[in-house]
Formats: structure tokens, C-alpha cells, sequence
């Protein structure tokens, strides 16, 4: 196992889209711009869920996606509700669970289709293959062997996880996952979860950037490339797509975050930065940490544009005048 080898180059190309993301990655001021939007890191993973789930031919809508997640009563197919449910489940787990563990995949896969596939959490049992209507364009290998496959696919991205960039290692597992095709259902949906998943062990911002809102955009192309690597017995086309969509969702993210930023006032943003990285804490511990000595100008100018916007949250949300309450960043 210790030779196992995977076929794919490492281009100038992937180079110059590794060095462009590493460069986005720095314009987000090392994760700091999310952590204070809980309003955009939401829909952030809103969309990654809704477009992973509409590839695999989901038909809810993003509002009803959202709707669903928010706990609001849905109308709709009730196998495609559960899936979403499941995802956002899955979702949740982005930070803890082991990326290089079997055993963890796995139990991403059953949480991701708990009710919605009967060997849900099992690696497949029976054949299965990819079809263009009624012709197969890949067999996936036979279900004896797919124990040992992924096994050595795990090792590989094990020996070789401090010497392969994570964007290069994460994109050709997602390739190498769906040529395997582990699972009986829900392959698509995992592999791009736990590229994420790999994703965000090296880089906190990739647990709220949603890649899989990209791969939708360019859905066909997505499925042509592996269809041509499957054909060439080669991943470097996939690697390359999967760095150009991320490349691409990272400038989008950087435009979306300088604008809402745009949006928060010069004394809500001293608020946050008084808050950051600190536990719980009341009106006067935080009038004494900006210096304030007026309370209604606290609350005007700062606590209630905070608490408006969903950048910060109450402590004891049901009783929002307790003389015990204390504030924290969501």
C-alpha cells in the first residue's frame, strides 16, 4: 500500500490557481470577515446545501431550502425535505470530524441520507454504473474491492497530506471518490462535503465557502471533466476545474463581504472588535471596554444596530431586558 500511487500532474496552471486562491485567502483577513457576519456565513452554507443537493436533482428552491432550515413547514416531496435536513446536519459537522477517518466518512454519509437510502452509512454491496440515458459511460469498480480501494485512497491522502498542497490533495480525492463510487446513493453530495471537510482542517474559512454554488454554475462541464479523466485514466483536467471554481467562489465571496462590510457603521465595528474572541458579556462590561459612559447612546449606536443586524445574539434571548443578560458574537 505504501506505493500507491495516484495518476495525476501537478501543472503550472494548478500552480497559478493555487497561488491566486492563497492570495484570496489573505484579502479575507484570515477568516475575521465571516466570523463577524453570522448573516452572510448562513447563507453561505444555505447555498453550498441547496446547489449540492440541485446537482443530485433536487427540486426544492433556495427559499424553500432556507425555510426548512430555519424550521418553517415546507410542502414539497418529503424524500427531497429529509435530504435537506440531512444535509444541514451533515453540514454542521464540517469541524468535527477527522478528514483522513474512514470511519467518519462514513458516518457523514449516514447522516447526510438517514431515511433516504437503505444502505445509508455502508460502503455499496451491489454493482453500479454512470449512465447517459441508456448508455453506461463508467462502470464503477466491482463492490468486493471497494473496501480496499478507499482504504488506499485514505493512505495516500494520509503519506502525502504534508507534501501535496490541500487544494491539489482535496480535489483529486473528490475525483478518486466519485470514480469509486463507494456508496450506493449520495456519492456526489459527499464528495463535495468532504472536500470542504479537508478543505477547512487547513483553512478555517473554507467550513462557510460555498464551492458546490460554483460546480452548479457549471454543472455540465463538472460532469464532462470526469468523464474525460475517467476516459483518460487521469484527474489533472478535474484538479485544475475544481481550483478554477474555487478561485472564482473566493472573489465572489470577497465582493460580498466588502459589501456588506460597507454596510456596518465605524461604532458597530468597534463593538465587534471589543467582543472578538471574548466570552459573554454584559451592557456595562462593555461600555467600560469601548469607554462609553452613556448608556442610551450604547444602545443607539451600538447594541441595537448590532442585535438588528444578527451580528451579535442575547444570552437569554426570551427576556431581552434581564439584568443578568450578556451579549456575545453569533
Amino acid at each position: 500500500m505504501k506505493h500507491y500511487i495516484l495518476p495525476f500532474e501537478i501543472t503550472n496552471n494548478m500552480l497559478n490557481l493555487a497561488a491566486s486562491i492563497m492570495k484570496k485567502i489573505g484579502k479575507l483577513d484570515n477568516y475575521k470577515d465571516l466570523k463577524k457576519m453570522p448573516t452572510l456565513r448562513k447563507n453561505n452554507r444555505i447555498h453550498s446545501i441547496h446547489s449540492s443537493l440541485a446537482i443530485e436533482d433536487n427540486s426544492l428552491s433556495l427559499k424553500k431550502v432556507k425555510d426548512i432550515i430555519d424550521g418553517k413547514v415546507v410542502t414539497g416531496d418529503q424524500k427531497e425535505i429529509q435530504e435537506v435536513k440531512n444535509a444541514y446536519k451533515a453540514y454542521e459537522m464540517i469541524k468535527k470530524v477527522d478528514p483522513y477517518s474512514i470511519t467518519d466518512l462514513k458516518k457523514i454519509h449516514g447522516i447526510m441520507t438517514f431515511l433516504t437510502v437503505q444502505e445509508s452509512g455502508e460502503f455499496r454491496k451491489g454493482n453500479e454504473g454512470v449512465f447517459d440515458g441508456d448508455k453506461c459511460i463508467h462502470m464503477c469498480p466491482k463492490p468486493k474491492i471497494v473496501n480496499s480501494l478507499m482504504e488506499q485512497l485514505f493512505h495516500w491522502m494520509k503519506m502525502n497530506k504534508n507534501t501535496i498542497h490541500p487544494l491539489i490533495l482535496s480535489s483529486v480525492f473528490h475525483y478518486e471518490f466519485v470514480f469509486i463510487h463507494p456508496f450506493s446513493d449520495g456519492n456526489g453530495r459527499t464528495a463535495r462535503l468532504w472536500q470542504n471537510i479537508l478543505l477547512a482542517n487547513w483553512e478555517n474559512i473554507f467550513e462557510y465557502v460555498p464551492i458546490e454554488s460554483e460546480i452548479k454554475e457549471y454543472q455540465n462541464e463538472y460532469y464532462d471533466i470526469i468523464n474525460n479523466c475517467n476516459a483518460k485514466g487521469n484527474s489533472t483536467e478535474f484538479v485544475e476545474f475544481m481550483l478554477k471554481m474555487i478561485d472564482e467562489v473566493l472573489k465572489k465571496l470577497i465582493e460580498s463581504t466588502t459589501k456588506e462590510a460597507n454596510h456596518i457603521s465605524p461604532y458597530v465595528k468597534k463593538l465587534l472588535d471589543v467582543m472578538e474572541g471574548e466570552p459573554a458579556m454584559s451592557s456595562k462590561e462593555l461600555m467600560e471596554k469601548l469607554g462609553l459612559k452613556s448608556r442610551i447612546s450604547f444602545r443607539n449606536h451600538y447594541l441595537n444596530p448590532a442585535l438588528e443586524n444578527g451580528l451579535i445574539k442575547m444570552t437569554l434571548k426570551d427576556k431581552p431586558t434581564s439584568k443578568n443578560q450578556t451579549y456575545y458574537i453569533g
